[in-house]
């Protein structure tokens, strides 16, 4: 049997404990979040839905939700603004993630499933952290909105008519009222 290289596993965690979220970078957001804290939260929230969406395994929610993003300790956090083709992109994070995978061979082709799968949204739950992804991604937004009076529209314009799926949809929506009620309060 073959053992885990901890010493690698722990670098590729110690880059995305400091590997800084790129669209926050771009914005000039101060402090922004790293890769690993985005993926804490979604995997904490991923616990929150047990018993709230039919059918859903939340354990297996919080496990992608913890490796949807790993790649990126090797390829880095590319957005849709940095250039590269959704295809190099895939291609970049597939290599990030099997040579990952290598560091732990007694759960690196469950790793190398879920990412897959995750990239496909191919089940409910990979639906599902697609959901958490879109919706952490814009009350983090939301946040920096209110802390550092920045604007960050673009990151609701982006996520328009996203959230389809309950209760996602609902905290959307209840989300944006809020901030527009924020920014009118403001005006």
């Amino acid at each position: 049997m073959s053992s885990v290289k901890i010493f690698e596993l722990l670098d590729v965690l110690d880059n995305l404990k400091h590997l800084k979220r790129t669209g926050w970078v771009k914005c000039g957001v101060p402090e922004p979040e790293t890769v690993a804290c985005h993926m804490y939260r979604m995997a904490v929230l991923a616990m929150a839905l047990e018993g709230q969406i039919d059918g859903l395994d939340a354990i297996r929610t919080v496990k992608m939700a913890l490796v949807h993003d790993i790649g990126e300790a090797i390829a880095g956090d590319i957005t849709p603004h940095c250039g590269v083709s959704d295809q190099d992109k895939f291609d970049l994070e597939k290599k990030a993630i099997n040579t990952i995978a290598s560091f732990v061979p007694n759960v690196g082709e469950e790793w190398t499933m879920l990412w897959k799968e995750y990239e496909e949204a191919s089940s409910l739950t990979a639906r599902v952290v697609k959901h958490l992804d879109k919706f952490d991604m814009i009350v983090q937004a939301d946040k920096y909105e209110k802390t550092h009076e920045i604007d960050l529209q673009q990151f609701f314009t982006s996520t328009v008519g996203v959230l389809k799926m309950e209760p996602f949809a609902t905290w959307d929506r209840e989300l944006r009222e809020n901030r527009m009620k924020r920014i009118n309060k403001a005006e």
